[in-house]
Parts: structure tokens; sequence; C-alpha cells
């Protein structure tokens, strides 16, 4: 099983040589793939419910430059608040400039007030998400003009670059919609934790509903401020034996974040 962790990139205190330290020590540490969340305009204060103090996809340009085998994904970029045009090229020009190290992880968002500050629907982001995705599709796997899609079209125009790696496509949440979502266009399924028997239904549930295609089914958790290293592991053994095919670990705020990823990289090590 993969070990991955989310970036603690939430505090306006954080210095930005912070996060460089902490991709390159996830780097040294075996971890294969690193998150950052995202927010662009939210109601509150960046903190532990609003993460994505740091745009992700600049972010990731930043820090792919600065390691060699990291891969970073967003966990996850929030769909409606953006032009799919506009994100294709963004992720495309990271895909290869990281080597094709990029994974584009979406989500619907869940905040009314941030998708309505920035002119969004809040009741169709759903089927936004879905358009979105489709015309990104296209663009990303060389597709010519003209498209037509019920949200998104265009009758001429060259995307470039097209990626030489696929972009794989990971889709964030635990409701039906994110699963249909996941079985329908999506590499990876990365769920919210709700107890290892709720994950296996929910990993089963999506096996059963992407037929012939085989879509990751993962996990991010949270490490509590009063929780030990021991208590993290064997939570991330029960998860592992329901199914998950990696989990991603949110290890807490910047100060404690890189003795708690070697704590835990060295603990899981142990356990075998």
């Amino acid at each position: 099983m993969e070990l991955q962790v989310v970036l603690p990139n939430e505090s306006p205190a954080m210095p930005v040589r912070r996060l460089v330290e902490l991709a390159r020590d996830a780097e040294d540490l075996g971890y294969s793939t690193a998150w950052l969340p995202d927010h662009v305009l939210p109601p509150g204060e960046y903190g532990d419910t609003f993460g994505g103090l740091y745009e992700p996809l600049v972010t990731i340009g930043h820090l792919s430059a600065v390691t060699e085998r990291l891969r970073f994904g967003t966990s996850v970029l929030v769909a409606p608040l953006r032009s799919p045009f506009v994100l294709a090229k963004q992720v495309a020009t990271l895909q290869e400039l990281s080597a094709g190290r990029v994974i584009l992880g979406l989500g619907v968002g869940w905040n009314r007030p941030e998708l309505e500050a920035v002119g969004a629907d809040y009741g169709s982001r759903g089927a936004v998400t879905d358009d979105a995705i489709a015309v990104m599709t296209h663009l990303l796997s060389g597709g010519a003009a003209p498209y037509r899609g019920r949200r998104f079209s265009y009758e001429e125009g060259v995307f470039g670059p097209v990626p030489q790696l696929p972009v794989p496509l990971m889709i964030g949440g635990n409701s039906d919609a994110a699963l249909r979502r996941a079985a329908r266009y999506g590499d990876i399924w990365q769920g919210i934790p709700n107890g290892p028997d709720h994950f296996a239904e929910r990993a089963r549930t999506l096996a059963d509903l992407a037929g012939d295609r085989e879509v990751a089914a993962t996990l991010r958790i949270q490490w509590e401020d009063d929780v030990s290293v021991g208590r993290k592991v064997d939570e991330i053994v029960r998860y592992r034996q329901a199914g998950a095919a990696s989990i991603a670990v949110h290890v807490g705020d910047h100060d404690r974040a890189g003795d708690r990823m070697a704590a835990l990289a060295e603990a899981l090590a142990d356990s075998g």
C-alpha cells in the first residue's frame, strides 16, 4: 500500500520555504504522493476547516521543480470554481514540466457561500463538474475542434501541450454521486473516513459501478492532535485491510508535520 501525505497548506504563518522542506522530506521518507487542498474565497479564515492558502496548481509547479520523484495531486480542487479550459491548460503544462508527476483530484465543492461568492451555482455544481471533466478529457487527450458539450463547447481552437503521459483523474467524496462520477471518469477515488466497514462498502459499490473499468479505492485521513503514532498506524492498517489501495494522511500543522511524517513512515515500516 502506498503511503501518501497531505501537506499542511492552511496556515498564513507558514513560510513558503516550509512547504519546500516538507515536500523534500516526504520524498526522502518514501512517500509516493503529496496532496494539496483547495479553496479560493472561503467565508472564514484559513485553518482547520479551510485549507489551500496557497493555490494548489501554482504550488505544485514550484514543488515539482525542487523534487525528483514525488507525485503531486490536488485533494481536492473545486471544479466549479474554475474555467475547465484554463484548468486543462494549467494541468497539461504541469504534467509536462513535472515529467508526468501530476494527479488531478476534483470535487464538486461543499461550501455554498464560497461558490456563490465567485458566481458559481451551488445547485448545479455536480452537473457542471461532469461537463468540465468531459471537455478537459477531450482537450488533454488531444481531441480537436469542434467540441460541443452541454455547457462547454468550442468551434475552433488548438490546445497544447497535449501531455505525453496521461494525467490521472482522482474524484473525491463519499456520496453516491461521487462514486458514480469516479466510476465513469476517474482513475482513482479518494474517500473520507467514516470507519473501515463503511469504506469497504463504498469500495464495493464503486467496483460494481465501474464494471470493467479499474478505479483505485483510496482514502484521506486526518492525524488528530491527541492521537499517538501507534493508534494512527492501527487505523491505517484497518483501512488497508478494508481494501484501501493507498491512504493520504494529513499530518497536522506545519510545525509538527516533518516529525510526524518521519515517525509514521518508521512505524509503518516496523509494522510490516
